[in-house]
């Protein structure tokens, strides 16, 4: 039943990949896209390329996921698109009334060759783009990277249009993030909060994706990092990039464009990427950490503390994107864990390196991979070979679980069969709380479950 006939014996593949660790390019960019305020993402290419974006982020969020297409048909994918895309963007703008549309493209376009920039310049000299309004476009053909790459793609498209310098510094830290949650968006603001630095987030999907029931339907939600704080961006003192796949890319544009600095650290995930993260954050802004923060890291410390015994040398299998695969990994090996398998979809050579600078020392027998090849399957053999106590990635991760009998926390994108990662955060000290109370969870529950009569215990 189900992935019962993974075999165990790994051999080395070079074209074929079995259930991949990732998603697309346009799925990364659409999420970009709704993290601006007033954006309608766009995806140039078929019907169905946009359904599936769509509905990956629906289901993951569990919220109504707006987007247009330009409805190629066989004669588009001939001929090219630019007939659909110079219609789309006249009917989006009559229509639906955005203050900026998004266009990304996909497999088919891309493949045919359309030239983006060279379309949107005709819809502006066509005046087919209303004054005021704005067309911004990246290039996310799927068939290279992942939804990673295409959420960097079109993050740097953002600051490339809009970011400017007008000479005038401001008090004010850019902060670019990499693919998180809603939840952890809105955490990294209450973080800049507390240490009260004005800062700007892009993008933004709080109040987005995670917006309250009212009864009242709003096609462009209150969230969303506004157009003219994105151009403050080019004024600012500093950039603070967080995920060397997810944000770098972004932080170098706003750099050569309008000389900003920035420096790259780890999406804040667990106790010494977040101690990371908050000293840039206090550099950047030449603050002083305050006590309250302080405070909320000695909270993560007790109860690392308390729950250690559970923790100890338990075997972790985990998947997902290379910016939260690393900073949790070094979280696990903090908790004397061993992260023994580690896969990701995404390509990029800082992988290996990074993972073995963690490793090596304390997990010298961990296996790891990124990039083609680097799958669910590749996964599911070494557990094979020797299994784990503990799974850690989306959804996709049940099939292993149910048949191997592993406990399994839900972690990264997309997760289709729970709730609670767009509201509660796995970033900061608080989201490291988290993460361990789902860890322990799980282990716990197994640990209930299979215990004999004599040593089933009702304090843990």
């Amino acid at each position: 039943m189900l992935l019962r006939h993974t075999t165990s014996n790994v051999k080395e593949r070079k074209a074929l990949t079995v259930n991949p660790a990732k998603t697309c390019q346009p799925v990364g960019a659409m999420y970009a896209a709704l993290g601006v305020h007033g954006c309608l993402p766009h995806s140039h290419g078929s019907q169905g390329c946009c359904s599936y974006h769509r509905s990956a982020l629906t289901r993951h969020y569990k919220e109504p996921v707006m987007a247009a297409t330009s409805s190629f048909t066989e004669g588009s994918s001939v001929f090219g698109g630019q007939a659909n895309l110079l219609q789309a963007i006249d009917n989006i703008f009559t229509i639906y009334e955005p203050d900026i549309i998004a266009v990304h493209s996909t497999c088919l376009s891309e493949t045919i060759g359309d030239d983006l920039g060279q379309i949107v310049k005709k819809a502006l000299d066509d005046g087919k783009i209303p004054e005021g309004k704005h067309v911004v476009q990246a290039s996310t053909p799927s068939y290279v990277g992942s939804h990673v790459t295409g959420y960097a793609n079109m993050l740097e498209a953002f600051v490339k249009y809009f970011a400017y310098n007008t000479e005038e510094k401001i008090r004010q830290v850019n902060l670019l993030s990499g693919w998180v949650e809603p939840s952890d968006m809105r955490e990294l603001k209450r973080i800049a909060g507390l240490m009260d630095i004005k800062t700007v987030l892009l993008p933004d999907t709080s109040d987005v994706l995670d917006t309250p029931m009212t009864g009242e339907y709003k096609m462009y939600p209150k969230g969303g990092t506004t157009v003219e704080e994105i151009a403050s961006m080019g004024n600012s003192m500093k950039t603070v990039a967080m995920g060397e796949w997810g944000a770098k890319s972004a932080a170098v544009m706003l750099d050569n464009k309008c000389k900003v600095p920035f420096s790259l650290t780890e999406v804040p995930i667990g106790l010494k990427a977040t101690d990371r993260f908050i000293q840039e954050l206090s550099l950047a802004g030449k603050i002083s950490i305050p006590e309250v923060i302080t405070e909320e890291r000695g909270r993560l410390v007790d109860v690392i503390t308390d729950m250690h015994q559970y923790l100890y040398g338990k075997r972790v299998a985990l998947f997902g994107d290379p910016d939260t695969l690393i900073p949790l990994t070094e979280f696990l090996v903090d908790l004397d864990m061993k992260p023994v398998y580690i896969v990701s979809g995404t390509p990029g050579k800082v992988f290996d390196k990074r993972m073995a600078s963690i490793l090596s020392e304390k997990v010298p027998e961990a296996k790891y991979k990124n990039g083609p090849q680097a799958d669910m399957f590749l996964m599911h053999q070494w557990i094979k070979e020797e299994p784990v106590d503990l799974l850690i990635g989306n959804t996709y991760g049940k099939y292993i679980s149910r048949d191997e009998g592993i406990p399994f926390v839900r972690m990264g994108f997309p997760i289709l069969d729970r709730i609670g990662h767009s509201y509660f955060p796995t970033v900061g000290y608080q989201g490291a709380i988290r993460i361990l109370e789902k860890m322990l969870g799980v282990i716990m529950d197994q640990q209930d479950a299979t215990a004999p009569e004599e040593s089933f215990e009702l304090v843990m």
